[in-house]
């Protein structure tokens, strides 16, 4: 979905790197595999076209992070909460 990211953090030497792919557009997804020794982080659009792929030794990388954005989930919301269903306003003893 829009805005889920992959960071990958890479050994360059003497320091490390952090690279990062992001969902760019809605419908749009980031997928990560490991193949024979390298990692690929790609883009890919609902249909499964793949937009960009980042490509990494697996050797050399030292953390692949999965980071979804946060998703409103209907059994997460309090029960007044809810958009379309207001409350009764009702007391106590009534």
């Amino acid at each position: 979905m829009k805005g889920d990211r992959v960071e990958i953090v890479v050994d360059a030497g003497d320091t490390t790197r952090t690279y990062e792919v992001v969902a760019s557009r809605a419908g749009r997804r980031v997928e990560t595999a490991v193949r024979r020794g390298v990692v690929e982080v790609s883009e890919v659009t609902r249909s499964g076209s793949v937009v960009r792929t980042a490509h990494f030794m697996a050797t050399r990388v030292l953390a692949l992070v999965e980071q979804p954005v946060p998703r409103e989930d209907a059994s997460e919301r309090p029960l007044g909460d809810h958009p379309k269903v207001r409350r009764a306003g009702l007391h106590p003893g009534e």
